[in-house]
């Protein structure tokens, strides 16, 4: 599936400079035509998955409730005021993962999922902000949107829901099947079903320095090797004060924490490695194990691709691919990067890739562990 080439009859260029991270915009029909790859049915069976993560929001005079799944049983369609969000749907069904790679004019690194959400009339989660980019795709039935630009961000007390306290709407739209809502980080936006439906939410991962700096740091600290001075106060007088923090003592741990650093390829490798980790509900359907030159050979006639759970990015000498770095020779880099980009190798493309030194050993180990799959495009009976 090819990428979006306009949104809101703006081209993608012009959206970026305009309103990416800037300004909300409402692009009606952006799908034309759009009909849900995915069915409610389907979408109740992955909430029932140890492998999903799911919730339930629901509201009645006033009063907001949340529960967490798997669920095995879910409130019935007739009831009214409550929603079902099931996230990274794009790792669960090839269609809808087809759907999401037409926003691959973001960087890969940059994307989070596309969580669905349906609700019965009036269902929604209550006006809130997400501090990451998002687009908002109606999928089936009808919703009403309502938003407003950052400010007060003061949330009601005593409800599981970081619901924002003074939500005051300047805008609102109804949107129906094919229309979209782009808005950028920190602006509120309340979503409330007209009727039963559901909505796709294209969501984009925006790390923040505390987030990558308590990764980065227990990282570190687990690392095998090198140096690892210890404390000693060989020759300490008895002390009279032994509540007191011993100078010598916090003196230590205070230098070791002002004079240790990091190099910078240390930095960058964890850098990739923690962008393309999948999240810890991931997990990978092993096939059976294929030798080398029967996989070459398959490879040949049907092509590879990423499975739809990878996440894989390079940058320099070095490819990343699930959380793992691996520094790719010369010849090699053209194919692992070709392969990052568009997520395939052609069959024509292959026995050149294959060629390559070090492609096979990789291509070899990541088709073993379920990374990578034979076949251009998924076969149409793929879970």
């Amino acid at each position: 599936m090819d990428l979006l080439d306009s949104i809101g009859g703006l081209s993608v260029d012009e959206f970026m400079h305009r309103h990416w991270q800037r300004a909300p915009l409402l692009a009606r029909g952006a799908f034309p035509g759009f009909v849900s790859p995915i069915e409610p049915a389907r979408l109740f069976e992955l909430a029932a998955s140890d492998d999903v993560e799911s919730r339930t929001v629901q509201s009645s005079d006033g009063r907001w409730s949340l529960a967490h799944g798997p669920f095995d049983r879910l409130p019935p369609r007739r009831r009214a005021g409550w929603t079902l969000l099931v996230q990274g749907v794009d790792l669960h069904d090839d269609a809808v993962a087809a759907l999401m790679a037409r926003f691959r004019f973001v960087p890969d690194a940059r994307v989070d999922d596309l969580m669905i959400s349906f609700a019965t009339d009036g269902g929604g989660v209550g006006p809130h902000v997400d501090q990451y980019d998002v687009f908002l795709l109606q999928a089936r039935g009808t919703r009403r949107w309502r938003i407003a630009p950052p400010g007060d961000a003061s949330l009601v007390p005593g409800v599981p829901l970081k619901l924002l306290a003074n939500f005051q709407p300047t805008e609102e739209w109804l949107l129906e099947p094919g229309d979209m809502l782009y808005l950028p980080p920190g602006w509120g936006h309340d979503g409330t079903a007209v009727g039963e439906c559901m909505t796709f939410s294209i969501g984009f991962r925006a790390p923040s320095r505390r987030e990558f700096l308590s990764a980065f740091l227990a990282a570190a600290a687990d690392e095998p090797g090198g140096p690892d001075p210890r404390f000693s106060d060989r020759g300490r007088a008895p002390t009279a004060t032994p509540g007191r923090l011993p100078d010598d003592l916090a003196d230590r741990l205070h230098g070791w924490a002002r004079d240790w650093r990091p190099s910078a390829a240390q930095v960058d490798r964890f850098i990739g490695c923690w962008l393309t980790e999948p999240k810890p509900q991931v997990w990978f359907e092993t096939p059976a194990p294929l030798a080398a030159a029967r996989l070459e050979r398959a490879a040949a006639r049907e092509g590879l691709r990423l499975d739809r759970r990878t996440r894989m990015a390079w940058r320099g000498a070095t490819v990343y691919v699930n959380g793992e770095a691996h520094d790719a020779p010369v010849a090699a880099r053209r194919w692992l990067r070709r392969l990052a980009d568009r997520r395939l190798l052609a069959a024509a493309e292959c026995p050149r890739a294959f060629a390559a030194p070090g492609v096979a050993a990789m291509l070899g180990a990541w088709h073993d562990a379920g990374w990578l799959r034979i076949g251009a495009v998924p076969a149409a009976s793929s879970p």
